[in-house]
């Protein structure tokens, strides 16, 4: 049992890291949203620091299972991330991305529904829903259950799937981007993008705040696939939101 001490070792410094990766990209987003919506997250401080609390302790609880993971690779080979780019062809890259974002929005969209079951929604969703309106910090603001339910799938998916070891970072890249971009309250996709051909597919601020408005539909983390396949896609035009996507640099609102 020698190796135990190295694994907590390793757990912990996962929490340091997925806990500064936390502040940091919910800090900029939070520090860009006050410059280009001056005064939106102003009478939201008691939420906003109730939204850290919880992200934080979160961010332990992801650190655990990508801790034991990382110690894995490292000394156990546990897991299927490599480093030579040689040892798959290199169209495999952009593919292991694309799978690992489909199966991490699968994953995401199906506990997601389930989460607002009342009982469950009660039980853990509720607390991410207290963030009304949603703001940068909001992305990590999960009750303990629903953090477990998030923790591990990435560590689940490298076990089961090769990946190169650059395209994993860039996973955990998109999934810190878009998981607080969609939550700080605004837009910063123009409006081409978000009502075009790649938003009819993608989830951004405008799709997911749908979602915290009504409390049903538009799932998924990622993708709009699952939510149009089950019929819980809500059309950007389909509510009365105050969310519409505005041109770039102008007040969500008015």
């Amino acid at each position: 049992m020698d190796y135990v001490p190295a694994i907590l070792l390793s757990a912990l410094a996962m929490t340091a890291i997925v806990g500064g990766r936390y502040l940091l990209s919910s800090g900029f987003f939070a520090w860009l949203t006050r410059r280009v919506r001056p005064g939106q997250y102003d009478p939201l401080q008691p939420q906003i620091r109730r939204e850290i609390r919880w992200s934080l302790l979160s961010a332990a609880i992801y650190g655990v299972p990508a801790g034991i993971v990382a110690w894995g690779w490292q000394n156990a080979g546990w897991t299927r991330i490599y480093t030579d780019p040689d040892l798959y062809p290199l169209w495999y890259l952009p593919l292991s991305l694309f799978l690992y974002l489909f199966l991490h929005d699968t994953w995401f969209y199906w506990t997601h529904r389930l989460l607002h079951q009342p009982r469950w929604f009660r039980l853990a969703h509720a607390v991410h829903h207290d963030s009304r309106p949603p703001t940068a910090w909001a992305a990590m603001s999960f009750h303990p259950l629903e953090a477990i339910s998030g923790a591990v799938v990435i560590p689940a998916l490298v076990i089961a799937i090769p990946i190169h070891v650059g395209v994993l970072g860039l996973v955990l890249l998109v999934m810190t981007v878009m998981g607080v971009s969609n939550h700080m309250g605004w837009e910063m996709f123009p409006r081409w993008l978000v009502h075009g051909k790649l938003g009819k597919g993608l989830i951004t601020a405008t799709h997911h705040e749908k979602h915290h408005e009504s409390y049903r539909g538009n799932y998924g983390l990622y993708f709009r696939f699952w939510d149009r396949v089950c019929g819980t896609d809500i059309g950007l035009a389909d509510t009365g939101s105050r969310f519409a996507a505005p041109p770039r640099g102008k007040r969500v609102g008015g």
